[in-house]
């Protein structure tokens, strides 16, 4: 009989589950729904592959990334799974197959576009099967698209409530890599998730490693950090469209093979690019935020923002495309007070309603809270997702503090500031009451009466900003929605107010040594003895030709985390191949007589 375990070990490798993974396939395989909030590399997919293999019927995936279905299908091919795409790629007699393929229980999985799904002939032939009980489940994958207000947005979606409607005893599992509160509640209402049991993941990737540097001149700085990167992937976001194409032309004429990728490109092309960024080793993709989401290609070793993400969700999912294999990654960012006021005129223009402006206002706050804060980056990044975390180690923080001085006198001054107005104004007007700009609006208020008016004139308006700032990062004081952006207290802020707490602030300084300095390169992995490295470069090079023999991605064949496994422990028979993680039993049968060959060369050479 088939277990979860026995069909992780068997197909795909693995010899144990991660984390909740065993929990959530387990209500799933039960015919529970689903909302599954985890890590970028975490291994969501398996959360609903291996129910499929488990329940009745065929699985179907609604998947926004049309132009990735088929390297996803490819992926499972490779491990003898049953799958296929249905998708306008096809043509009528293509599609035509697959929907008898479902019917007939040929496939296990069909990936799907929701416009697809949701076209009245796809419902028939979903009615057909539901009605056959040929159903197992549906998988909503990026379900964060769902969000109107989200920076993924896709209105075909919002659909999908009635998959539930229509087809209420077929479970339903809804998977994202990230989500703040708000998005969560969002998805749950959207989706018609509301008995759904929520699984919620740490949101740690402690194998990247984050480093933030004030822009200075931003191409020299990234040249700097990319100086010991040579032959790797990454990844490099830039705000406009202009900018990926020329930092992309930059890259190029200094040796970093690099291609651009923004939404404005001719639609022939951007699939050509996406597609050699996925199957080429070494490639640099300049982007703006219309490239990223569901790129499973796992040996990105970097990804840099030439400016600002519009939040710090935003850069969390961003960044969470490096190290998806576990490795060690890179993710820095340089920006500049520019990007500040870029971003807060997009909120300011767009057409958003006042409090959906508010928010993402709030959420700006928040991602320039993490490139100020003194403390460790990880443990920002975490809090802003309601989990904590001990320094990290692996930031630049926590190897090379910055400058701090004793804030303590400016923090009384700003919260004293807050408190005296009654907590119901925003930053602007505070700073300006703190350094004495009396206006008409101060004047109407009589705060140019307050004991606090001019107390911080010592102070200039960027070093004020940044005070604030460094406040709501340390929760001392938070942005109420409800009331345009006012900063009010929190209780911990009592305990410095009282001078019962002191308070260390990071210097802004203009231009400080600390922003022109690159950041230390981390390791891309664990060093290998050299034999072992040379073994492991032979692998990458017999993987690399069978990729492109079978027109497939060079990680669907096998990660380089596998290879680097089977560098160091050199197998000498199947059955000690099915020991390595990631060698399936379809894989062995695929590939195990040719790596235990290579292996043997290698072993007779040396002897």
């Amino acid at each position: 009989m088939n277990t979860p375990l026995a069909l992780l070990r068997d197909i795909f490798g693995y010899p144990a589950f991660r984390g909740a993974q065993a929990e959530i396939i387990d209500h799933i395989c039960q015919g529970g729904d689903a909302l599954v909030l985890m890590p970028t590399g975490g291994g969501k997919s398996l959360c609903y592959q291996i129910p499929a293999l488990l329940r009745p019927g065929c699985a179907v995936v609604v998947s926004p990334l049309i132009a990735l279905m088929q390297d996803q299908v490819d992926a499972l091919t490779q491990l003898g799974v049953k799958a296929a795409v249905l998708n306008s790629t096809l043509d009528w007699r293509d599609a035509q197959t697959v929907e008898q393929a479902m019917f007939s229980g040929q496939l296990d999985l069909v990936y799907i576009a929701p416009e697809r799904l949701m076209l009245e002939r796809t419902l028939a032939l979903f009615d057909a099967l539901y009605a056959a009980g040929k159903l197992a489940l549906f998988a909503i994958d990026e379900a964060h698209c769902v969000s109107q207000w989200g920076h993924d947005f896709r209105p075909e979606y919002l659909q999908l409530s009635a998959l539930h409607e229509r087809y209420p005893k077929v479970p339903r599992i809804a998977l994202t890599a990230t989500a703040d509160q708000a998005t969560r509640d969002e998805m749950l209402h959207r989706l018609g998730l509301g008995e759904a049991r929520v699984f919620l993941s740490s949101f740690d990737r402690p194998n990247i490693r984050y480093s933030v540097v004030e822009k200075d001149n931003a191409r020299r700085q990234l040249h700097a950090f990319l100086a010991n990167r040579r032959g790797q992937a990454g990844i490099v976001y830039c705000l406009s469209r202009k900018k990926v194409e020329e930092t992309a032309a930059w890259l190029s004429s200094q040796g970093y093979p690099a291609l651009p990728y923004h939404a404005g490109l001719p639609a022939p092309e951007r699939a050509a690019n996406q597609r050699r960024f996925l199957r080429e080793e070494g490639l640099i993709m300049c982007a703006t935020i219309a490239f990223g989401m569901g790129i499973d290609k796992p040996d990105v070793r970097f990804v840099a923002h030439l400016d600002l993400p519009k939040s710090i969700e935003a850069y969390y999912q961003e960044t969470g495309r490096a190290g998806r294999d576990g490795e060690p990654a890179e993710a820095w960012m340089a920006y500049g007070m520019q990007d500040v006021a870029l971003q807060q005129a997009r909120i300011s223009d767009s057409g958003a309603e006042e409090r959906q402006k508010r928010l993402e206002a709030q959420r700006l706050t928040a991602l320039l809270a993490y490139c100020e804060a003194p403390r460790c980056r990880r443990q920002v990044l975490l809090d802003y997702f309601g989990e904590q975390h001990a320094p990290c180690g692996n930031c630049d923080v926590c190897a090379d503090p910055p400058e701090l001085w004793d804030g303590t006198l400016a923090a009384q001054k700003a919260l004293s500031a807050i408190y005296r107005t009654g907590m119901r104004f925003g930053v602007s007007h505070l700073i300006d009451l703190l350094r004495g700009k009396a206006n008409d609006k101060m004047r109407q208020w009589g705060h140019d009466r307050l004991p606090t008016f001019g107390v911080g004139s010592d102070l200039d308006e960027r070093t004020w900003k940044s005070v604030f700032r460094q406040l709501a990062a340390a929760g001392l004081v938070h942005v109420d929605l409800s009331e345009h952006g006012a900063l009010q207290l929190t209780e911990d802020a009592r305990e410095v107010l009282k001078g019962q707490r002191s308070v260390q602030l990071r210097r802004p300084a203009a231009s400080s040594e600390r922003s022109r300095r690159p950041t230390t390169a981390s390791a891309t992995a664990t060093a290998l003895a050299p034999a072992d490295e040379a073994l492991f470069q032979i692998l990458r090079s017999w993987r690399t030709d069978t990729a492109r023999e079978q027109g497939v991605p060079a990680y669907v064949i096998l990660h380089d985390k596998t290879l680097r496994e089977l560098a160091e422990c050199r197998p000498v028979s199947h059955g000690l191949l099915a020991q390595i993680s990631g060698m399936g039993s379809a894989k062995i049968e695929h590939y195990g007589e040719e790596l235990l060959q290579l292996i043997r060369a290698t072993e007779s050479q040396a002897n």
